[in-house]
């Protein structure tokens, strides 16, 4: 979640005045900037050339990569598919295909902003926290033909001696059924709230103090799962880690001497951060390397059964060469869509966090991008997209929605490049790399704890981008204080209680057990209840809350041109669409009113007056 400051609700920005008539602010000529921002290189509607399009779209994708992976793995382990490397092949190529679809539809029809759209973690938080408190989540089956029939699901007997690699497959594939069809339904109701634009009314009740202990719990509880890749050999997570932060951190003020050609200066060098752009990718490739050398080296041992043989650079190589070219993920490809309440209370609390994750990123982007704040209408749409993502996410069994990646927008930033045309390129290259099923296996032959040194730097990255939106409450409040620790301690006590203890909870009935024990489990519910319950009933104003700056961008500010005016967000349509009445009634389309503007020097004036109040 960014710290990006916005009003869904009233749709109002700056000092007071409507998004949707931000035009007014970009055309006056007399309203100095509070602060000169470095200019873009190329703006949101600029087309740059074919060759430099694809550069700047591949340095988005490498950006990206990583995290798509990590989840899609995470998919699979609890998926209990992680010996099938068929499956997670076709898991990633899902998820790299979605990454590509979605960005796509987010750039032509969605917000009409500079917005990746990768797999999100939140869906992902609650299947690893299942996995964690049933220690059957992964046990064989008796037999093909031994399953119990329950309201919820067909999962079959456990028994300690199925071997059978056939009950396994279909263990696998019966989770991932549980998964498609919950992500279905969540998706449908997250498209809904973009269409009809309720999304402002999450914002009421929905602050800061609820949405930090939600979202951080989700990374702390990431750490377990980072554990798994990491212990097949930490000193090589530990090298992978350790040559990113210091790429990032350490040096990642200072730039590089980068060869560059153009037509006038010819060959020419200019100095560019090119190792903290790409300190995680540079990371996994010396992990990688170091796997390589202590394979061939004989280091690593060559024992199947002992856990550092997933450090092996070989461990896995036959994958690249068993997987297909061409590899096209279609609907229900692990089987038809069932239920699961678990799950999909699960997802439904994971979608909420990313609606408002993305309202946040959306603000983000525009201020990265230096063009007023979206308007509801844009916002709206955006939200659509998502969800309509998460529905065909679902029927591909990806096992996780997309949503916006943080990561990209500060990407913009340190490139200065807002390109549209670039995001179109990186949702097909994306799209590229879902159908051609070696490049989905190549990646899947990352050695594991070469996987979890990544995740050790970018889920560590990502606690702290959450924390970040702790500057917009009062951390001198008590109440705030007491809110977030108690919600951050009950989300990982409870969990771990029933980790620990999971005979003290009993209603009596097995299946409710099940379900109750499911929503417990999960971190996020546990804590954002609590968190949400208190925000909304311990009096506070709502400035001391961080309502208020998540409500308004901050009126200190004086009000500044913008690059480029709102006409960056129309969708796609017709001219003559935009002054059909209709578009009045469509919380997602955009409404030319024929009412006149006032003149600019009013306007100036009015904002000179707000800002000296």
């Amino acid at each position: 979640m960014t710290d990006a400051k916005h009003n869904m609700e009233n749709g109002e920005g700056g000092v007071g005045i409507e998004l949707d008539n931000c035009d007014k602010i970009s055309n006056v000529a007399d309203i100095e900037f509070s602060e000169v921002a470095e200019p873009l290189i190329y703006k949101v509607s600029d087309r740059p050339p074919i060759h430099m399009t694809f550069f700047f779209a591949f340095q988005q994708v490498l950006v990206a990569l990583s995290g798509s992976l990590a989840i899609s793995s995470f998919v699979a382990d609890v998926a209990c598919a992680s010996d099938f490397s068929d499956i997670r092949t076709e898991l990633l190529s899902s998820t790299l295909l979605m990454n590509g679809v979605t960005t796509l539809l987010m750039v032509t029809i969605g917000a009409r902003l500079p917005l990746f759209q990768g797999a999100a973690s939140d869906y992902v938080v609650p299947l690893l926290a299942m996995q964690v408190i049933d220690k059957d989540f992964c046990a064989l089956p008796v037999s093909s033909s031994t399953y119990t029939e329950t309201e919820n699901s067909s999962l079959p007997v456990t028994n300690s001696t199925g071997v059978d690699t056939d009950l396994r497959r279909q263990l696998a594939f019966t989770k991932l059924q549980e998964f498609q069809g919950c992500l279905i339904i969540v998706g449908i109701i997250h498209c809904l709230v973009g269409l009809t634009g309720i999304s402002g009314f999450l914002l009421r009740f929905i602050g800061p103090v609820t949405v930090v202990p939600a979202i951080l719990l989700s990374g702390i509880f990431l750490s377990r799962a980072t554990a798994k890749f990491a212990r097949s050999h930490w000193g090589m997570a530990a090298v992978t880690a350790v040559t990113s932060i210091v790429l990032s951190l350490y040096i990642g003020h200072k730039k590089m001497p980068c060869p560059a050609w153009s037509r006038k200066k010819g060959f020419f060098i200019y100095w560019y951060p090119f190792h903290q752009v790409f300190s995680l990718l540079i990371g996994i490739l010396v992990g990688w390397l170091l796997s390589a050398i202590m394979t061939l080296s004989g280091v690593l041992t060559d024992d199947t059964s002992n856990v550092q043989y997933m450090s092996r650079v070989d461990a896995q190589a036959g994958i690249i060469t068993n997987a297909s070219w061409f590899s096209v993920p279609y609907p229900n490809q692990f089987g038809p869509p069932s239920f699961h309440t678990g799950v999909f209370i699960a997802f439904l609390l994971a979608t909420i966090t990313s609606i408002l994750d993305s309202i946040g990123d959306y603000y983000a982007c525009a201020r990265v991008c230096d063009v007023c704040p979206p308007p509801r209408h844009a916002v709206n749409r955006g939200i659509a997209v998502e969800g309509f993502a998460s529905i065909i996410s679902g029927a591909l069994g990806c096992g996780h929605a997309t949503t916006t990646n943080g990561g990209s927008i500060g990407a913009v930033g340190v490139t200065k490049v807002a390109s549209r045309d670039v995001f179109v390129c990186v949702a097909v290259i994306y799209i590229i790399f879902g159908l051609v099923g070696k490049v989905s296996a190549v990646f899947i032959t990352i050695p594991q704890p070469v996987l979890g040194g990544a995740m050790i730097v970018m889920f560590g990255m990502f606690n702290g981008i959450v924390l970040s939106n702790l500057q917009v409450l009062s951390l001198s409040s008590t109440r705030n204080l007491a809110i977030i620790g108690t919600s951050l301690l009950v989300g990982l006590m409870v969990p771990y209680w029933l980790e620990a203890f999971p005979d003290d909870f009993d209603t009596g009935n097995a299946y409710n057990n099940n379900i109750i024990k499911t929503l417990l489990a999960n971190p996020n519910l546990c804590g954002g209840v609590v968190a949400c319950f208190l925000d909304n009933t311990v009096p506070g104003t709502a400035r001391e809350r961080g309502i208020t700056a998540w409500q308004e961008y901050d009126k200190q500010e004086k009000v500044r041109k913008y690059s480029e005016g709102p006409e960056v967000y129309l969708p796609l349509f017709p001219e003559t669409w935009f002054s059909w009445k209709v578009m009045k009634y469509l919380p997602f389309c955009y409404y030319r009113s024929e009412v006149k503007h006032e003149q600019p020097s009013v306007l100036t004036e009015k904002l000179q007056n707000h800002t000296e109040e």
